[in-house]
């Protein structure tokens, strides 16, 4: 059983500390006239690898000697509000806390070489910083309001790292320039990138906001284990009222919109505009992961909850309305999932295939949670934590498989100048590492043995499956041929394949990654090999972090169940790979088989355009919010016109009437003056 540990706040609080502090020392140097890389590269390097080896430290606390470490200031930060600055680290918090600080310092390191003598990289190292410092203070924070500020911090950094090349070059744009999709533009540019994420994921944090301010007034708290202990209380007070379905799903909107989740995806698609490193930042173990941490922090939260409150007068209501929230949640993930890889597969940017399998992931991560709330109304505990469990293995597998698969891209796009994969081609002849890694890295993300994202697939699936609900797990099983199709197509058309594009002379200048570039990502690639190897202790070490987490009084199951649908899916899975990877080679012509079949065509541009969704919002939200103005605009000059203009020019035309009607009729106006003051006097007198 974990034991509490109260600790010096400072102590423990580094973790989020260093970066925050390397990145005010970045920002002084900057405003003294220090233009030094290298400082800056020093600097920022170190102050992520400071927070690495505390949080290691950390995870040893709590999975080794079973201590959940409070660490909080004696007094209050904000006394009106009960609000401590300090630092909560259960098995949750420690295990994100040291996937996200390791992650960081590898692509601090890949990002020396790769941003070397960029005009804006001074910039750019302060801004990684910050952003780890916030990632790292929204997944330790004790309480909503420090959480919300490193989730703030996360987004106006992400901001600035995805428009980092803000003079808007084309070769720095995401889409086909000049295509179209129902009239709109599929090309953007780094700055209209920057905005468009500040702007879709702002939607679902004004339901954060309004959740959490809520969530203070009924429990008269922010301290999330207090808001733990009394969600028997307050979840039957919403599910009283009819109110706690839509009450959790408000709370928990700006996690689905962190995480990409339809319709909100559309933010991290475009986002790839950004340097690569930013990339594999945002879409691997940081940014995109806050909402899933949300969400794993929270579901026992409203599971546990809902029992509690079960018990306290309000019968089933509780139970009712949180499966309602969880289903909701479920239908929102396995969609995301299903979209998004239909979409990667018809994609011919790098980058973009791999932005269109976060989200899925990010999908499968949600449903496997989602997936064990659904066992509220049965109370079985069980289901929710190896849900949990699931989610949270699946999160640690795409962090290390997907960091290490945007940093490949990364070079593969600094060496042939493209970012598409039709100009890329023969890769294996001249990277035998990094080949290596990226066969390793995608296997795992193919979700093929032994690697780690087998394991973490089969947990997500396996829960899906406990659920009953069966249009809910064959969407989730066709996703996962689309995704092995994705991967295999595109590491031999750019590995093996020769280039479409490409001339004989330009692949000859190509060669291995230097090693500040090439060691982070074949770390990665092989620590998803290792892991899914070791998964015994792998999966037995997230067993201990479910333990050590808020609100489940349950062993998680961490060892998969080799049964028939294993067998099947894991034997097509490896023939997908293969067929696909066999046409690729052949150089099959997909293009003609296109031009040929009419639907296919269509088909093929309704998923490259994405299923029209950027499209559909543009018109749904922006233009029609600006025809609205438009109309507003109207009405509303004719309003001020109405004020200023018609009624003044009457009450002109009435005096001029009246002094007209009463010129030369001194008795008229006595007359009305007596009958005025007698009205005043009667309604005085009589109080009416």
């Amino acid at each position: 059983m974990a034991v509490m540990v109260y600790s010096n706040w400072f102590e423990w609080s580094s973790i989020w500390l260093s970066p925050f502090i390397g990145a005010g020392i970045l920002a002084l140097l900057w405003l003294f006239g220090v233009r030094n890389e290298k400082v800056f590269n020093i600097i920022s390097v170190l102050s992520i690898f400071i927070s690495s080896i505390i949080s290691t430290v950390a995870l040893y606390d709590v999975l080794i000697k079973h201590e959940i470490i409070i660490a909080e200031t004696s007094t209050y930060w904000v006394s009106l509000l009960k609000v401590k600055v300090g630092t909560y680290l259960d098995g949750l918090g420690a295990i994100m806390a040291t996937i996200v600080s390791w992650l960081s310092f590898l692509i601090a390191v890949y990002s020396v070489e790769y941003m070397k003598n960029d005009w804006g990289v001074q910039r750019y190292f302060f801004f990684i910083s910050f952003f780890v410092g916030s990632m790292l203070l929204l997944v330790t924070a004790s309480n909503l309001i420090l959480m919300f500020i490193g989730w703030e911090g996360t987004g106006l950094a992400s901001y600035a790292l995805i428009g980092h090349w803000y003079t808007d070059e084309e070769e720095y744009w995401v889409g086909v320039p000049k295509r179209k999709a129902l009239g709109l533009p599929m090309y953007f540019e780094p700055s209209t990138s920057g905005i468009r994420a500040i702007l879709f994921t702002r939607v679902g944090d004004i339901g954060f906001i309004v959740g959490f301010t809520s969530l203070f007034f009924i429990a008269n708290s922010f301290s999330i284990p207090t808001i733990e202990s009394t969600a028997g209380t307050w979840m039957g007070l919403l599910a009283s009222k009819g109110m706690l379905t839509a009450f959790l799903l408000i709370f928990t909107l700006g996690a689905l919109a962190k995480s990409a989740q339809f319709p909100f995806h559309e933010w991290l698609v475009t986002a790839m505009t950004g340097p690569t490193p930013v990339s594999a930042l945002i879409h691997a173990a940081t940014m995109v992961k806050a909402g899933v941490y949300f969400i794993l922090r929270f579901a026992p939260i409203f599971f546990v909850g809902a029992i509690a409150a079960s018990t306290l007068g309000v019968g089933s209501l509780a139970v009712t309305q949180t499966q309602q929230y969880f289903y909701i949640v479920a239908g929102i993930a396995v969609a995301t999932v299903f979209i998004m890889a239909t979409m990667a597969i018809v994609s011919n940017e790098f980058k973009l295939i791999l932005a269109y399998s976060t989200a899925e992931y990010l999908g499968y991560m949600i449903l496997a949670v989602a997936s064990g709330g659904l066992f509220v109304v049965t109370h079985n505990f069980s289901a929710m934590a190896d849900a949990e469990l699931a989610g949270i293995a699946m999160l640690l597998a795409h962090a290390i498989f997907k960091a290490s698969l945007f940093l490949i891209a990364g070079y593969a796009l600094h060496a042939t100048e493209s970012r598409f994969i039709d100009d890329m081609g023969n890769f294996s002849k001249y990277m035998k590492a990094t080949t290596i890694s990226i066969w390793l890295a995608g296997l795992s993300l193919a979700a093929i043995p032994p690697f780690s994202g087998f394991f973490a697939k089969e947990l997500v699936l396996e829960n899906v499956a406990k659920t009953g609900y069966l249009g809910i797990y064959l969407f989730a099983v066709f996703a996962v041929f689309f995704t092995a199709a994705y991967i295999s197509r595109l590491i031999i058309r750019v590995f093996h394949a020769p280039s479409y594009n490409q001339s004989k002379e330009k692949e000859h200048h190509l060669h291995e990654a230097p090693v500040l570039m090439l060691a982070p990502y074949l770390i990665l690639s092989l620590a998803a090999l290792i892991l899914g190897i070791l998964w015994f202790w792998t999966g037995k070490g997230l067993e201990i972090g479910i333990l050590e987490t808020l609100g489940i009084q349950a062993t998680p199951v961490y060892n998969i169940v080799i049964d028939a649908s294993t067998i099947i899916i894991t034997v097509l899975i490896v023939i997908d790979f293969a067929i696909i990877s066999y046409l690729y080679l052949r150089r099959y012509n997909f293009m003609a088989l296109l031009e040929r079949n009419s639907v296919l065509r269509s088909l093929h541009t309704f998923l490259y355009d994405r299923w029209f969704i950027n499209s559909a919002i543009y018109y749904l939200f922006l233009y029609s919010f600006m025809g609205l103005s438009w109309l507003m605009g109207i009405i509303n000059t004719a309003i001020d016109q109405f004020y200023h203009y018609v009624i003044p020019k009457a009450g002109e035309l009435f005096s001029k009437s009246l002094r007209a009607f009463f010129r030369g009729r001194t008795d008229y106006l006595i007359a009305l003056y007596i009958i005025m003051i007698s009205i005043v006097i009667l309604v005085v007198y009589f109080g009416w």
